[in-house]
């Protein structure tokens, strides 16, 4: 600061002393801004198949980034919805929240309809709520059960409401594929207490404050 380095709001600041305030202050140092910090910022967005939810892909596909046009805040997906799977995904830059929305021991409820080939009996309903072993490990206990029965020429097709609290790859299209009914389409409807089954795929909004709210409670922060 002696050497004339620093200054705020366009004067130099040669007093080591001298108080300013990042969040409403310009402040530069050798002429290059020093940023405050972000505004919490909470998304939601209702996915679209063909996005994959990460801020950059190496294969170059789209990514539910390139969805959010004028958010300038650095915002990144709170979990995983796969590439062909669409419905709410939620993004933020607080790092706390999201860090408890994914970790299993809150048990944040995720609620999927998945459209399956073939209509499960009782006993696969039963093994999906109890538990089935994917990728070595058994599932934790889920919430499942038929919506309806679409009639088909080679084999009907059911809607399921599976809601779980994991976040673990291809989660339910696994379970399901364990108790021999394979996705033909997967919508996530739920994340924990926020649901919007007016949003058109595609769209984003911000949470309000009511939102908020719910969505700290749910993950344990009072």
């Amino acid at each position: 600061m002696r050497e004339g380095r620093v200054s705020v709001n366009g004067t130099t600041i040669l007093d080591p002393g001298a108080k300013a305030d990042p969040d409403r202050d310009e402040i530069r140092v050798d002429g290059s801004r020093i940023k405050g910090r972000e505004r919490p910022r909470y998304l939601l967005l209702n996915k679209p198949r063909g996005f994959v939810t990460t801020r950059s892909d190496p294969q170059g596909r789209n990514t539910v980034l390139t969805l959010l046009q004028g958010v300038r805040e650095y915002v990144y997906p709170v979990g995983r919805l796969d590439y062909d799977s669409e419905g709410l995904l939620l993004l933020t830059n607080d790092g706390d929240l999201a860090a408890r929305l994914t970790h299993p021991k809150h048990e944040v409820e995720r609620v999927y309809e998945a459209r399956v080939s073939g209509v499960p009996d009782a006993r696969a309903l039963t093994r999906l709520a109890r538990g089935v072993i994917i990728d070595g490990h058994k599932t934790a206990p889920a919430k499942v059960r038929v919506l309806s029965v679409i009639p088909n020429a080679r084999r009907d097709h059911a809607i399921l409401e599976i809601i779980i609290h994991e976040g673990r790859n291809r989660q339910v299209r696994k379970m399901c594929e364990a108790v021999g009914h394979r996705v033909l389409g997967l919508r996530r409807t739920r994340i924990g207490p926020l649901a919007d089954p007016k949003m058109p795929p595609g769209a984003w909004r911000d949470l309000s404050p009511r939102e908020v709210a719910a969505l700290r409670r749910a993950a344990g922060i009072v």
